[in-house]
């Protein structure tokens, strides 16, 4: 009986401390030791890496692979795309990818829940550590873009906008394929349930 009701507290416990880590708010709790444009940034990109993990997380296993059409990306190739996107792209602002990491072939590499969602985990960490390193000197700083010039700054704004233009896209994917987003889901349960209306009196 102690076992089973030990079990019962643990299981209690761990679910309110999943509950706790997936109410991500750098906006209330604030992204400690970065402060000005940088932070702004960070708080976008812990919004976005809860965002994508969690929904990664209720994507079933045999789902990864699907896509809604033949000619775009399926769900592990999304948040794959967004993984090297987080290494390639912040190489930019003074922080490169991991040593030995395929960039070129990371968005094909897997399509194995539990690797895909390590991989987004880790390419997310990467993210943060770069944004911290940077120095808030180099925002101005100028590099060839497109064609064009583009500052650090801006390239950091682009980051975020395309994370998040990919985000949309899993949400879609997700809601085509019947999953509900689990901040959706967390929402429904905090509105209250409605009451009857009371029945008129014969």
């Amino acid at each position: 009986m102690k076992r089973v009701l030990a079990a019962v507290c643990f299981i209690v416990l761990m679910s309110e401390a999943v509950r706790v880590a997936a109410q991500v708010n750098p906006y209330k709790d604030g992204t400690p030791g970065v402060t000005g444009y940088r932070s702004e940034v960070l708080a976008e990109v812990m919004v976005q890496e809860d965002k994508f993990t969690r929904l990664a997380e209720a994507i079933p296993a045999d789902k990864f692979a699907w896509r809604p059409t033949p000619d775009v990306r399926s769900f592990a190739e999304v948040f794959l795309h967004v993984s090297a996107a987080n290494y390639n792209l912040y190489k930019l602002v003074g922080t490169p990818p991991p040593t030995g990491l395929d960039i070129k072939g990371l968005e094909k590499s897997a399509t194995d829940k539990e690797k895909v969602i390590a991989t987004l985990k880790d390419s997310f960490a990467h993210a943060k550590a770069a944004i911290k390193a940077m120095p808030d000197a180099d925002l101005e700083k100028s590099l060839d873009w497109f064609g064009g010039k583009n500052t650090q700054r801006g390239v950091l704004l682009f980051i975020v906008r395309h994370a998040a233009e990919h985000l949309g896209q899993s949400i879609a994917y997700a809601r085509f394929a019947g999953i509900v987003p689990p901040w959706t889901e967390d929402a429904q349960k905090k509105q209250p349930e409605k009451k009857e209306a009371p029945k008129d009196k014969q």
